[in-house]
């Protein structure tokens, strides 16, 4: 198949981010450049990020960044064989951004223009580095996401389960809230977790043994915020908290991707199993730890990118463009950009069946 060369674009919350990257479907790709640009000192002083502070830094940031990209990658825009960017889901502010700067540089530079689902980024990551073959069932895992889902090809995505309230990663952040720990939350957790019980605390496993495979985390946060809140919770007793959410979390997670594994078994029997994790929260070594395990124990392969390519990134972007550019599926320059884009409705009842 051809190889493609794209630079790409990422600004859908707080990274500044361009990457090159080149080869050809299924992958592996080869990342040329990776540059990200974190907003993280700008927005930890207010617990979370600042949608408008946001989308200034990467106004000021943007030009720079993709100057460094090229120059690493050690390219010419002519070289180029396509611009693409992330249009959507995210903080429209920074989203615009990215994407009108996007189509700056395809009109100037003469390239066809690729509109990014950053879902679809997350999705496609582990053929960028491992060449995963079609199809795999993906746990994405983010802080605004929380997803399982069939990817096959490019455009087709089945839904299994999604998150009916908080995603993982937002749990994680409110829960560190709630303990006092520092944003973001979730590394912050996972590192006072292995200093305490995660038997500590009788937490809730949301939506365990239910049918389906959709998620839950709001109720649980609920539960540590009522027992944080008692008189008799004092600071010394965090580390056991924090390592009693952690381990509800997991068995819930667990509990959720086991369900989805059969619904993918039953619709791709004669298909390789195979699960991919995907997202910033995948960089948490227990949830990893788990997974690996749950997929040895069914037969699945695990397949989980480097965590440096988990969180938001550029590389992932341009990856999904060189998909695009491969079945000749390219964006007009008055393509919008979008706060929400599910990257899948939500399936029949049959198909969970």
């Amino acid at each position: 198949m051809q190889s493609f060369t794209v630079l790409a674009l990422e600004t859908s919350c707080d990274e500044t981010a361009a990457a090159v990257v080149g080869g050809a479907p299924p992958g592996p790709g080869s990342i040329l450049s990776n540059v990200v640009l974190s907003q993280l000192e700008e927005h930890a002083k207010f617990g979370g990020v600042v949608p408008e502070i946001a989308a200034r830094a990467h106004v000021e940031a943007i030009d720079a960044i993709v100057e460094a990209a090229l120059a690493e990658a050690g390219i010419a825009p002519q070289n180029l064989d396509a611009i693409a960017a992330t249009a959507g889901p995210g903080l429209i502010g920074g989203v615009m951004v990215g994407l009108t700067t996007a189509k700056a540089l395809a009109l100037a530079w003469n390239k066809p223009l690729v509109a990014i689902n950053h879902l679809e980024g997350h999705a496609l990551t582990a053929r960028m580095t491992h060449g995963t073959e079609f199809p795999y069932l993906l746990l994405l895992i983010s802080g605004g996401h929380c997803q399982l889902l069939t990817v096959a090809p490019p455009g087709e995505y089945k839904l299994l389960g999604t998150t009916i309230d908080d995603a993982a990663g937002e749990a994680f952040d409110k829960v560190a809230k709630l303990l006092g720990l520092p944003y973001p939350g979730g590394p912050n957790i996972e590192k006072l977790a292995a200093q305490g019980n995660p038997k500590a605390f009788p937490l809730p496993r949301p939506m365990k043994g239910r049918e389906g495979a959709d998620f839950s985390f709001s109720g649980l946060k609920t539960a540590v915020r009522q027992i944080v809140q008692q008189t008799e919770f004092r600071p010394e007793h965090r580390a056991d908290m924090a390592a009693s959410f952690q381990a509800a979390v997991i068995d819930s997670m667990i509990d959720r991707v086991n369900a989805a594994m059969t619904l993918f078994e039953a619709k791709h029997p004669s298909e390789s199993r195979q699960l991919v994790v995907a997202g910033g929260v995948a960089a948490n070594r227990a949830i990893a730890n788990a997974l690996g395990e749950l997929a040895e124990s069914r037969s699945f392969r695990l397949t989980v990118p480097p965590p440096s390519l988990c969180t938001d990134n550029a590389a992932m972007i341009a990856w999904a463009g060189i998909e695009h550019c491969a079945r000749n599926a390219f964006d007009p320059l008055d393509v919008a950009a979008r706060a929400r884009w599910p990257l899948a409705p939500r399936q029949p009842a049959e198909f969970a069946s």
